[in-house]
C-alpha cells in the first residue's frame, strides 16, 4: 500500500524539538581555512548533519559548516573559495567579473553566456563532528580536530551534508564533493566515528543524497540515491506517477561499487503537492514494521520551494516495495525556532532531515534548519502505525 504525498493538515509537535547549534557557535579561528585567504570570513550556515551514537554513549553530529565571504565582490569581481593542490593543499580565491554573474543568490552566482547552467559558491563547505549528550539536547564539544575537509581535486568546493550508517563494525558516511570535474558522492568509513578514511567516489555526477541502509538485506549493502537531470520521460495518461527527480535504489558487495536496482523507489505522485523534487534524508533503519525511512519533499514556492520531511516504510527483504507512507509531513520549518537568529536568516520554509539514532521509545532526528542552524527533534515511534 502506497498512500498519496499530500500534505493534510499540520505536522506534528513533539516534546522535545529545539535548535542545539547555530552560525555564532562556530569558532572559526579553527577552521581549516583559517590563515589561508587573507580576507574574512564568515559563519553561512551550520546545518545538515549526520548523526551517530559514540561509544561513550554521546551522539555525534558531523555538521556542514559553510564557511563564506564576508565580502565576495571586490575589484569589480565576485569570488568563490577553492581547495587547491597545486598550491599546496592551501585554499585561494578565484574572481568573475560581476557583469558576468547572477549575484542575487547569497550562496551562489550563476554565470552568463554558456550553453549550460554554471555556477559557483561563495561558500565552501567543510565537516565539523560535534558531540551532544546522549539525548541530543545540549552539547558537550566541538571536534576541530577531527574536521573533515577537501583534500582532492574533485572535492575543490567542499564536502557537504554527511549521512552516516553503522553496518557492521564500521560507520559508513556518504558526502556531496562538489567540484568543477563533478558533483559526485564519495564515502568515508570509520572504525570510532571520530576518525575518518575516504574510501573515495563511489557515485559520479550529480547523484546526490546517497544513504546507505543500516544493515545488509541478503548480505549486500543498499544505499537510496537521487540521480538529478533535466529531461524525465512522460508516464502514461492515467498514471498516478508524475515524472521527475525521485529517490532511486542501489545494492553493492563492499560498499564501493554500486549496482542500480531495477524497480523504481519513492516517487512523486500527479495529486501530491510534492512536485519539485525529493530526495533521501536519514539512513534507512530496520523495524519490526520494515525498513523505516525519513525522506525530503519539496514543494514549489518562490525559489527554492518549501522543504518538508515525510516517511515511509520499505520491505525488509525487498525495498523497491512501499509498505506505506505517512499521509502528512513529519516535520516542517518552525519560524519560532529561528526567530532568535532572525538576523541571518537567507532562506525560509527549509528543513532537511539528515540523521536518525535509537533512544528506545522515541528516534532522535538531526535536521538541517533553513540550511542555517542543527536541529533535534525526540520523534515518538508511534509516530510511524
Amino acid at each position: 500500500m502506497v498512500v498519496t504525498h499530500r500534505l493534510q493538515g499540520r505536522p506534528m509537535t513533539y516534546a522535545v524539538d529545539q535548535l542545539v547549534l547555530v552560525p555564532d557557535d562556530i569558532d572559526l579561528s579553527r577552521s581549516p581555512l583559517a590563515g589561508h585567504l587573507g580576507v574574512e570570513t564568515y559563519c553561512l550556515g551550520a546545518f545538515n548533519p549526520g548523526l551517530l551514537r559514540l561509544d561513550n554513549g554521546n551522539l555525534l553530529m558531523i555538521v556542514r559548516v559553510a564557511e563564506a565571504l564576508r565580502t565576495p565582490i571586490f575589484d569589480g569581481a565576485i569570488h568563490a573559495i577553492r581547495w587547491e593542490a597545486e598550491a599546496g593543499g592551501r585554499y585561494v580565491l578565484d574572481g568573475w567579473p560581476v557583469e558576468l554573474a547572477d549575484i542575487a543568490d547569497p550562496r551562489k552566482f550563476t554565470l552568463y553566456g554558456g550553453p549550460w547552467k554554471i555556477m559557483a559558491l561563495t561558500s565552501l563547505s567543510w565537516l565539523l563532528p560535534v558531540e551532544l549528550t546522549p539525548d541530543g539536547r545540549k552539547v558537550v564539544a566541538h571536534h576541530y580536530d577531527k574536521a573533515i575537509a577537501p583534500h582532492a581535486s574533485f572535492q575543490c568546493y567542499g564536502v557537504e551534508d554527511a549521512r552516516v550508517s553503522r553496518v557492521g563494525g564500521r560507520w559508513l558516511m556518504t558526502v556531496c564533493a562538489v567540484s568543477p570535474e563533478r558533483h559526485s558522492t564519495c564515502l568515508y568509513s570509520s572504525v570510532n566515528g571520530l576518525d575518518w578514511v575516504c574510501e573515495g567516489i563511489v557515485l559520479d555526477h550529480q547523484n546526490k543524497d546517497m544513504v546507505i541502509f543500516e544493515g545488509l538485506i541478503d548480505g549486500h549493502y543498499w544505499a537510496q540515491t537521487r540521480p538529478l537531470g533535466s529531461l524525465y520521460f512522460a508516464y502514461p495518461p492515467g498514471s498516478r506517477w508524475r515524472s521527475g527527480p525521485s529517490i532511486n535504489l542501489a545494492h553493492s558487495r563492499d560498499a564501493l561499487f554500486w549496482r542500480p536496482y531495477e524497480k523504481p523507489g519513492i516517487r512523486p505522485t500527479l495529486d501530491g503537492v510534492i512536485m519539485e523534487r525529493l530526495g533521501g534524508g536519514t539512513p534507512p533503519v530496520l523495524t519490526e514494521d520494515g525498513w523505516l525511512t525519513l525522506w525530503h519533499g519539496v514543494e514549489p514556492h518562490e525559489i527554492v520551494g518549501i522543504y518538508r520531511t515525510y516517511w515511509s516504510l520499505l520491505d525488509r527483504d525487498d525495498p523497491g516495495i512501499v509498505l506505506k507512507t505517512g499521509a502528512t509531513a513529519l516535520l516542517a520549518a518552525r519560524p519560532d525556532l529561528t526567530r532568535p537568529i532572525e538576523h541571518q536568516m537567507y532562506l525560509r520554509d527549509v528543513v532537511f532531515s539528515t540523521g536518525i539514532a535509537d533512544a528506545g521509545d522515541h528516534y532522535i532526528v538531526a535536521s538541517g534548519e533553513a540550511d542555517l542552524a542543527c536541529r533535534i527533534t525526540h520523534v515518538p515511534k508511534s509516530a510511524f502505525r
